[in-house]
C-alpha cells in the first residue's frame, strides 16, 4: 500500500457484538480526510468471534489489512506490533470501543503535522456518580505518575495516541511492558527523550453496550506497583539523578 500518508492501528481482543459498528463508523471518519490512509487490526488471539470479523472487514476494507497473533500477549504489545507495520510517517490507535470518539482523529494528525512527536488523548468526562469515580482515579493515578517518573503529563493512559513514527521507533525498542503498563511507560520514555508531546483535550463517554474489562481499584493498584518497580528499574537515569 504505497504512499500512505497516516496508519490507524486497531489492537483487538474480544471485542464482542459492537465491533464491527464501530469499525464502520471509524472508516466513516476516514474516508471523509483528504489522506492516503490504512487500517491495521491487531487481533490478539481473541475467545469469542473478533477475529472472524477482522477476516471478513478486511475483505471489505480495501485499504486495510491484520495482523493474527498466535498466543495472547497483551494490547501494548498489540500496540507496538501495529506501529511496526505501519507504512504511513504518521501512525496512531485509538480504543476501537470508541469510548472516545473517531472524530478526533484530524486533530491528532495535524497535531504531529505541525511538529510534535507524539499526541495523546488527555480525558475528560462526561457528569455521573460513575464518571466523578473514574475522575478521581484518573487524577490520583496523574499524580503517582508525575511524582515517581517526572513526566508533566496529565493522562497517560488515555488509549487514543498518535506518533511521529521515525521518531516513536526508538523509543519503542525500549519499552518492557506488553500490557496496559505500556501507556505509562512509551509516555515516561518519549518525555524523557525530550520528544515534543501534546496533549489534546477529548470526551470520553462510557459505553453501557460494552462490557468493561476494567476494574478500578484492583487497577490502580496494579499500576502503582509497575510504577515503583519501572522507577527502580531506572533508578540510575540522569533523570532521577541530575
Amino acid at each position: 500500500m504505497p504512499n500512505v500518508d497516516f496508519s490507524l492501528i486497531l489492537a483487538c481482543y474480544d471485542e464482542g457484538p459492537t465491533f464491527e459498528k464501530n469499525v464502520w463508523q471509524i472508516v466513516s471518519v476516514l474516508r471523509k480526510m483528504k489522506k492516503k490512509w490504512e487500517i491495521i487490526f491487531v487481533e490478539d488471539k481473541s475467545t469469542d468471534e473478533t477475529k472472524k470479523t477482522i477476516e471478513k472487514l478486511v475483505s471489505q476494507i480495501k485499504n486495510s489489512k491484520a495482523i493474527y497473533h498466535s498466543k495472547n500477549q497483551g494490547r501494548g504489545k498489540s500496540v507496538a506490533d501495529g506501529i511496526r507495520a505501519a507504512q504511513g510517517k504518521i501512525c496512531g490507535y485509538l480504543d476501537v470501543d470508541l469510548e472516545v470518539a473517531p472524530d478526533y482523529i484530524s486533530l491528532f494528525i495535524r497535531e504531529i503535522k505541525n511538529g510534535a512527536d507524539m499526541a495523546i488523548g488527555r480525558r475528560f468526562y462526561e457528569g455521573g456518580i460513575k464518571s466523578i469515580v473514574r475522575y478521581l482515579a484518573s487524577k490520583i493515578y496523574s499524580v503517582i505518575v508525575k511524582t515517581f517518573l517526572k513526566i508533566p503529563i496529565e493522562d497517560t493512559e488515555a488509549g487514543y495516541k498518535f506518533f511521529n513514527r521515525s521518531k516513536i521507533l526508538p523509543i519503542l525498542s525500549k519499552v518492557g511492558d506488553k500490557h496496559w503498563f505500556w501507556d505509562t511507560e512509551i509516555c515516561a520514555r518519549t518525555s524523557w527523550a525530550k520528544l515534543k508531546i501534546s496533549e489534546i483535550p477529548v470526551l470520553f463517554i462510557r459505553r453501557h453496550d460494552k462490557k468493561s474489562t476494567v476494574k478500578l481499584i484492583p487497577d490502580i493498584f496494579d499500576y502503582i506497583k509497575k510504577i515503583i518497580k519501572f522507577r527502580l528499574q531506572n533508578r540510575n537515569s540522569k533523570i532521577f539523578n541530575g
